[in-house]
């Protein structure tokens, strides 16, 4: 059966209000796509940036040798505390200095008067280079903020997103390629590669609009990853292409374990060294199309084997908030490869 991967662009534009003393609020229109589809990536290392910071600047070596050939994937950057600004040699003097630490000094060692220096210093680094607007690429890495006593749920990540038209033109090899070298130069607890759909802020409040692929369309990923999401040791679902790292691998048993489990022919358990290995879910990402018999076996079978080890549903105070049926409907989402 041929899969099916719709092409997403949702127009805008996308009303937003600001205000100024000389004004008040106002409501003015930013002229971007509300969401589209692209492939991300995305790993959780449970490490401080002193000790992964040469594998992350590996990666970002491997994504810039990727997009090469794309003018349009190098942009915009953001570097610790800087403002968002074009992409330039400055641009990459800040970048290259985030990526080569001079030392390694914890959160607690900061006096009172350099608290807020410590963003400048390097104690909470952070870096993102964009394409141009709704271009579908970035790269993006956020480290976490050490710790003498670090804590499990907190997890330095590294996010990477390439335009599906990307994939297309270089095929799910160069992805597979791309998101091996990405990854293979860091310690992590956990990561996946895979369809996924970049919706704008709230992206949570575009249920309405969302609604028609999220059900229809299972592979899309909407879960974004971000610092402060506390995801530690757990998984955020299953993808094309899924990382495991310790504890989740050892808990399953290892690679053999793991692949005594699964019994989906499209599923491949490759070992990347001792301590992690690759699941990947058939020979390209897939979005699935439940209204044409394609649910997605391999996910769901897979899902199932890493069920302890899900993370929690990471919404619920949108009940908090009186949207009690969107996380209803957020929840039904965040187990359909369960349920």
């Amino acid at each position: 059966m041929t899969s099916i991967r719709p092409r997403v662009r949702i127009p805008g534009p996308i009303p937003y209000t600001s205000w100024a003393p000389e004004t008040g609020d106002v409501t003015s229109h930013w002229n971007r796509l509300i969401a589209r589809d692209v492939v991300r990536a995305v790993f959780f290392v449970p490490r401080d940036h002193f000790d992964i910071a040469a594998g992350v600047s590996h990666a970002l070596d491997s994504y810039l040798h990727a997009v090469s050939a794309y003018p349009a994937a190098l942009s915009q950057y953001t570097c610790c505390d800087w403002e968002p600004s074009g992409l330039d040699d400055g641009g990459w003097e800040l970048i290259r200095a985030t990526l080569n630490p001079k030392e390694h000094r914890y959160a607690e060692d900061y006096t009172r008067d350099e608290v807020s220096q410590a963003l400048k210093d390097g104690a909470d680094p952070y870096f993102g280079i964009y394409g141009t607007q709704d271009s579908g690429f970035s790269f993006e890495y956020h480290a976490r903020v050490p710790s003498r006593q670090a804590s499990p749920d907190r997890a330095s990540v590294l996010r990477v997103t390439l335009p599906t038209e990307y994939l297309k033109e270089r095929g799910a090899s160069a992805i597979r390629e791309l998101a091996l070298e990405l990854a293979s130069l860091l310690p992590f607890a956990s990561g996946h590669a895979g369809l996924a759909l970049d919706v704008a802020y709230p992206r949570l409040g575009r249920l309405d609009t969302l609604r028609p692929l999220l059900f229809r369309h299972p592979g899309f990923d909407v879960r974004d990853a971000g610092i402060r999401d506390e995801l530690g040791v757990k998984v955020d679902g299953v993808h094309w292409m899924n990382f495991l790292g310790e504890p989740v691998l050892g808990g399953l048993g290892g690679a053999s374990g793991l692949r005594a489990r699964l019994h989906s022919p499209s599923t491949e358990v490759q070992a990347l060294d001792s301590e992690r290995i690759l699941v990947l879910l058939g020979p390209e990402p897939e979005a699935g199309d439940t209204a044409h018999g394609q649910p997605l076996p391999a996910y769901r079978e897979l899902a199932r084997v890493l069920e302890p080890w899900q993370e929690p549903f990471p919404w619920g105070y949108l009940g908090d908030q009186g949207k009690s049926a969107d996380e209803q409907e957020w929840r039904r989402w965040w187990r359909r490869f369960l349920d």
